[in-house]
């Protein structure tokens, strides 16, 4: 009866509203609906827009004019280098072939690896130390672990090497006692004790030390105090928060200038000549001197040195990578990784525009 008297109500001249019309329009698919059981859902614009096919549409790369142009002066640039290399003939390819892995020069490589590895290994463990002590409450302990940077930095390498190397001039007698008093538990010649290879790795040991300390001191105190205060607030002891809490995260700001710092040495063990020790680029001088290769000898220890770095480099890669867990949800990509996704991204297009 409403229904009735509302259209009767109505003006014959009156026109229908939009709404009206549009109501009118949905009418009989709600009334199919409803005769069919099934709940009466009302079409929205999206279901009332036309589906659009894009199968057929053509993909178009986007134009990167200055990304060729730079790419192509590169790779001009890296084309001159390497034909100059494989024609010039005062490079002597052919004496590089010959002592690259002679046993001579194979000796020295490996004295130089013991050198980096044992320099490096307690050179970080005494800067963990001093960088602790740096951070205590102790003003004597921060003192010395200042004291020790300032003048280990202070220095050139040569010449600790070389201070090292004769400190028999100082001291006869190396002994170990109880301070101030006659006894002794061990006593010896200072000469026979500091031999060259003692005072390389104790001239490379302490020089990294030095530095050592000032990066694991930058890295601890990257992470925010807030995390130490909610870590204690829980009851956690102080050794787990620092080995559980602060260390993991101080490590992602460590491990970049550590390993800068492994690499120099690397490098830096080349300094050890001035004490006539035969790792690498001393036994390339010896060589050199009896056979006057001088240059192919020297190409020898650069090609030896880049191969150890380039390994030093992909551990460091896949060691950030660990230690990213915490910082990223989605860990980078390895480069084998990247390889396979740029292949896949690249893959040429059919006729139709699609890969």
């Amino acid at each position: 009866m409403s229904s009735a008297a509302t259209r009767t109500s109505q003006s014959p001249t009156e026109a229908p509203s939009p709404t009206d019309t549009k109501a009118a329009t949905d009418a009989p698919a709600a009334g199919a609906a409803s005769a069919s059981g099934a709940p009466a859902v009302p079409a929205g614009p999206a279901e009332l827009r036309a589906a659009v096919d894009y199968a057929d549409y053509r993909l178009v790369p986007a134009r990167r004019p200055w990304r060729w142009v730079g790419t192509l002066i590169v790779a001009l640039g890296v084309a001159a280098v390497a034909w100059s290399l494989a024609t010039n003939p005062r490079w002597e390819w052919g004496v590089v072939a010959q002592w690259f892995t002679a046993k001579s020069v194979v000796n020295g490589l490996v004295e130089t690896l013991k050198l980096t590895a044992i320099s490096g290994a307690l050179g970080f463990i005494l800067g963990f130390i001093l960088a602790l002590m740096r951070l205590s409450a102790s003003p004597l302990l921060v003192s010395v672990s200042w004291t020790f940077s300032w003048i280990f930095r202070s220095t050139p390498l040569l010449v600790q090497m070389l201070l090292w190397y004769n400190l028999g001039y100082l001291y006869e007698k190396i002994s170990l006692g109880i301070p101030f008093t006659d006894i002794r538990f061990f006593e010896a010649q200072t000469t026979t004790l500091i031999s060259q290879f003692a005072a390389a790795v104790l001239g490379l040991t302490l020089n990294q030390a030095a530095y050592s300390a000032e990066i694991i001191r930058g890295g601890i105190l990257s992470v925010d105090q807030g995390q130490l205060e909610a870590a204690a607030a829980l009851g956690i002891p102080a050794w787990r928060r620092s080995t559980r809490i602060v260390l993991p995260q101080a490590m992602r700001a460590i491990l970049p200038t550590a390993f800068n710092e492994i690499i120099g040495l690397v490098k830096g063990t080349s300094i050890v000549y001035v004490l006539a020790y035969s790792e690498l680029f001393y036994t390339v001088q010896v060589i050199y001197n009896r056979t006057q290769q001088v240059l192919p000898l020297l190409l020898v220890a650069t090609l030896w040195y880049v191969v150890i770095t380039s390994v030093l480099s992909v551990f460091q890669y896949y060691i950030e990578r660990h230690y990213s867990k915490g910082a990223v949800r989605t860990l980078p990509l390895t480069p084998l990784q990247k390889a396979r996704k740029f292949f896949a991204t690249h893959a040429p297009l059919n006729t139709t525009g699609r890969k």
